[in-house]
């Protein structure tokens, strides 16, 4: 009997957890009329862009002390447009519907293969320019048509 009833406790303490985590998540929504402004997105990336540029890059890290490609865009994306996305650029990029190249939007994520077994996942901006982490610089704005850049893309994915 005992047993029984630790186990429901236990099942409502779960039930609750997980309620009040839907819950802040819905809290953090913003007006879901822009999330299709595309004026309203490029502000928002550009605001987060120069809070900041120059953050070095650091495997798992989530701060302005370090912060790495799928840190930076799990953050960008709870902060500035209210959405929560998952922390790794994996399962970011099962995310959404994949897109072409050239019908890339403000807010788009864009997916590199950049090893054998490494990813890179960035935000598109415009004209051919997107936001990320990178290993060498750090937090900055890269260009997809970059020899690099262009020789390692994998898809882009709309959220």
């Amino acid at each position: 009997m005992k047993r029984n009833i630790s186990r429901f406790i236990i099942l409502i303490g779960i039930s609750f957890l997980v309620s009040c985590g839907s819950l802040q998540e819905r809290e953090v929504d913003p007006d879901v009329n822009k999330l299709t402004d595309s004026s309203h997105i490029k502000k928002a990336l550009y605001a987060q862009f120069n809070e900041w540029q120059g953050v070095r890059y650091q495997r798992g890290g989530l701060s302005q002390r370090g912060i790495d490609c799928s840190g930076f865009v799990h953050l960008t994306f709870k902060s500035k447009l209210g959405l929560h996305l998952p922390r790794t650029t994996r399962m970011q990029s099962r995310l959404g519907k994949e897109i072409r190249k050239h019908d890339l939007k403000a807010g788009d994520l864009v997916f590199f293969k950049t090893g054998p077994t490494s990813e890179h996942v960035g935000i598109y901006l415009e004209k051919n320019k997107f936001l990320h982490a990178s290993q060498k610089i750090g937090v900055t704005i890269s260009r997809l048509d970059n020899v690099y850049w262009k020789s390692s893309y994998w898809k882009s994915v709309r959220i």
